[in-house]
């Protein structure tokens, strides 16, 4: 493969399926934020039924795997039809929607958390929820590769698209390799941002304390 053919070619296509991945993870966490808020506050001011059936909510809910959450989306209920109107998602869709669940449990556990450290009268330790979901939103991102099994032109699936595509194996390398600069690189740099304040506010936390 030339170096033409990847700057003309191959980027484009990969920052194409790169936005792709970053609507799936927003629409996914938005919709997460939505059904966990109300979970963190059943688990916080609720009583012992609320708590205990919030409780067993998010870890049906953590425990959810993606894939069969998402096959399952994908494969029964596209043809459903509830009230005359049949459920149709989108690919894009599908994909985020099976991503809520994850993104739910992590919204109530991070918000009960929240809740407790500002009824406290940490202010500063409940700001540690930001951090906490900007993070979750990261793992969304890389999570949502996932989309490439039913189809959905995100980055993962251009990638391994092209490489099918190239007859050498270090073309194939070559492929990969700007694929993992271009997406993996900057989600780490991000993850590892959000870890770094996480621990700075702990610490502002601790010295407070």
């Amino acid at each position: 493969m030339k170096l033409s053919d990847i700057w003309a070619e191959y980027v484009p296509a990969l920052l194409t399926g790169m936005v792709t991945n970053f609507e799936i993870s927003i629409i996914a966490l938005l919709l997460g934020l939505v059904v966990g808020a109300p979970f963190a506050a059943m688990r916080f001011y609720g009583g012992r039924l609320a708590i205990a059936v919030s409780a067993v909510v998010i870890s049906l809910m953590r425990a959810a795997p993606t894939f069969v959450v998402m096959f399952f989306l994908f494969n029964v209920l596209r043809d459903v039809t509830v009230f005359g109107v049949k459920l149709q998602m989108s690919g894009m869709m599908t994909v985020a929607v099976s991503l809520v669940p994850y993104a739910a449990a992590y919204t109530a556990d991070a918000g009960v958390e929240a809740l407790r450290q500002w009824d406290r009268g940490s202010h500063l330790g409940a700001l540690l929820f930001l951090p906490n979901i900007t993070r979750a939103f990261f793992v969304i991102v890389m999570a949502s590769g996932a989309a490439a099994a039913i189809g959905v032109p995100e980055g993962i699936s251009v990638m391994v698209r092209e490489a099918a595509l190239l007859p050498t194996l270090g073309d194939r390398l070559m492929v990969f390799a700007v694929g993992i600069v271009l997406f993996g690189v900057p989600l780490q740099l991000g993850l590892a941002l959000m870890r770094w304040l996480q621990r700075e506010l702990g610490r502002r936390i601790v010295r407070l304390a």
